[in-house]
């Protein structure tokens, strides 16, 4: 899993409540479990017209977020079905941070397995965030994960909390496999030892 520790990055607006992970990758696209190629299918029935051209409405569509790898949303971010292919279509697309006031708790965990930072902050800080988000291309945050931070384009820094366990795994880029390995001495060890008490196990 790459690591996260400062992005600086076009943050794009979804003032959105309630957007749930069928609106983050439609059905249509689960019959992979690669976790590559899905950012083309990332809010597909909102980015594209039924005859499949793009919607030049739609924030991701604009020029000025084409790039974007923050994304600021609006309420209830994630809720839905508990597919594991939503934060693969953000993290494909090239998103590495959701920013909303809330987040469904299936998809804020997946996030975090994924290599993907939510920031949870108050709708005050929201409504600064969204206001920076809705600038075009002058839309930069900084997200410094290591002194919990998210900067401004104007210098304005706002701060956030994170789990300690969660910040430590996004830091050195652990999932739960690079959790395991992590122990690796430590199982073989343990192997060894069992192998000579239980030689016909």
């Amino acid at each position: 899993m790459q690591k996260f520790d400062t992005l600086t990055g076009i943050a794009a607006p979804l003032p959105m409540v309630n957007v749930d992970t069928d609106m983050i990758i439609p059905k249509d696209y689960l019959k992979t479990i690669k976790r590559t190629g899905l950012g083309s299918g990332l809010f597909a029935e909102m980015r594209y017209r039924d005859d499949g051209s793009e919607n030049p409405d739609f924030v991701l569509n604009k020029p000025a977020y084409r790039q974007a790898s923050v994304l600021v949303a609006g309420d209830n971010f994630g809720c839905g079905s508990s597919r594991e292919h939503a934060p693969w279509a953000l993290l494909d697309f090239g998103i590495r941070c959701v920013i909303s006031t809330s987040f469904a708790d299936i998809f804020y965990n997946n996030c975090f397995k994924n290599g993907i930072l939510p920031i949870r902050v108050t709708p005050e800080q929201l409504a600064l965030l969204m206001d920076d988000a809705e600038r075009g291309a002058n839309a930069r945050l900084t997200i410094d994960l290591v002194s919990q931070t998210i900067s401004g384009p104007d210098g304005g820094t706002i701060g956030f909390e994170i789990d300690p366990f969660r910040k430590h795994c996004l830091l050195n880029g652990l999932d739960d496999i690079g959790l395991t390995m992590e122990k690796a001495d430590a199982i073989g060890s343990y192997e060894d030892a069992l192998a000579e008490r239980r030689p016909w196990a």
